[in-house]
């Protein structure tokens, strides 16, 4: 936890919210939207969230057509899907709006993403060292998912090869969006 307080003191702020004594949550961070703008995830608050890592130059990009069916399919029930674009790996763009022109022109994409950011090191999104720090390690490669609960400090992570339709991730997010928010 201190590294991630350490990292966000060097962003001067622009990743964490708030630096509050307690054990953050998800919902303390904040990222930049694609099309501009903050994306604070505390506008998520209560709502379980499948943070995603995603590339448009990979073998894994059509599993940009399952997220989007997942975020049709839960949306009304409280998922928020959430793609966060990275060059880590150099399967990606680093112009967001050439990123966001690719979703949806290929994927018709209307789940919330981010800019491009690194999910991975020493320069990694204070989010993703979170993540990284409470589901068992940064993601190895594009498409690596994690399921954040309702509560915003419960994280499951499901590694790349996992499609976001599988049996595992669907049954997850079932159990995440039973629990009521704010339970």
């Amino acid at each position: 936890m201190a590294e991630v307080s350490r990292r966000s003191a060097a962003l001067t702020g622009a990743a964490l919210i708030t630096g509050a004594a307690g054990e953050a949550s998800a919902f303390d961070f904040r990222f930049t939207a694609i099309e501009g703008g903050a994306l604070p995830l505390s506008a998520f608050r209560g709502k379980a969230m499948l943070v995603v890592n995603t590339a448009s130059f990979c073998g894994y990009t059509p599993q940009y057509a399952s997220l989007q069916r997942l975020h049709q399919r839960y949306e009304a029930r409280g998922l928020v899907v959430l793609g966060v674009p990275s060059t880590d790996f150099n399967q990606e763009s680093h112009d967001a709006a050439a990123i966001k022109q690719f979703c949806d022109a290929n994927y018709d994409v209307t789940f919330p993403m981010t800019t491009p950011e690194h999910i991975r090191g020493a320069q990694a999104h204070p989010f993703f060292a979170w993540l990284a720090a409470k589901a068992g390690g940064p993601p190895q490669w594009n498409f690596h998912k994690y399921l954040v609960a309702r509560d915003g400090r419960t994280v499951r992570a499901f590694p790349t090869a996992v499609e976001p339709e599988a049996p595992q991730v669907v049954r997850a997010i079932e159990a995440a969006l039973a629990v009521a928010p704010g339970a």
